[in-house]
């Protein structure tokens, strides 16, 4: 079975939205756009590097797939390999899918993405794709959550874990902290939640 790897920017308030840049996503009137460009150093863009090495195929949310589609085909010197790999775009409508070898997963998403996991194939990676990330998360999908939590509070916008996220068990597997602040925090899906008493 394939591994599904969320990797997301989030502040400490649990706000994803809009990490690289002012204009990337002003929906809900959200004006912090670009909120992560004063962290990142040396040592953020080292593990990011390394994270973005691996063998994988891109999981992307229509919005998120339309930016990287816009952008990474002629800058790809910049992430080696991004243009060859896989690329699965999630939409309810029927979108045009430039990028080479991209393929879009649309009608009954959950099903579909439940027998993409099951294929033989490299890890799949999400970036950014908000709606999409809360679809994985309420159908359990998600089988590690590599995170960048950022010293800093937006107040609002789109969060990591909004309304339909089932409780979950999560191990932390790998942590760092950059200079600036950044924990790098890399979470493995631990089963059902457990309680006990104090009492």
């Amino acid at each position: 079975m394939r591994k599904l790897v969320v990797l997301s920017f989030v502040s400490l308030d649990g706000v994803i939205q809009a990490p690289g840049g002012p204009k990337e996503d002003t929906s809900g009137g959200f004006k912090y756009g670009g909120w992560t460009f004063p962290y990142f150093d040396v040592f953020a863009n080292k593990i990011m590097a390394k994270q973005m090495k691996q063998p994988f195929a891109l999981l992307l949310g229509r919005k998120t797939y339309e930016i990287f589609a816009s952008y990474w085909p002629n800058n790809g010197d910049q992430w080696p390999g991004v243009n060859k790999i896989m690329k699965y775009v999630v939409s309810h409508k029927n979108i045009k899918t430039p990028w080479e070898n991209s393929q879009l997963i649309t009608g009954n998403v959950v099903t579909k993405l439940k027998n993409l996991k099951k294929k033989n194939g490299p890890m799949m990676q999400v970036y950014g794709s908000s709606k999409l990330t809360q679809t994985l998360l309420e159908n359990d999908l998600v089988d590690e959550l590599w995170l960048k939590i950022f010293p800093i509070t937006l107040g609002k916008g789109k969060k990591l874990f909004a309304e339909g996220t089932i409780p979950a068990g999560w191990k932390l597997i790998e942590s760092k902290t950059s200079p600036s602040g950044v924990i790098f925090a890399n979470y493995k899906r631990a089963g059902k939640v457990k309680t006990g008493s104090f009492a």
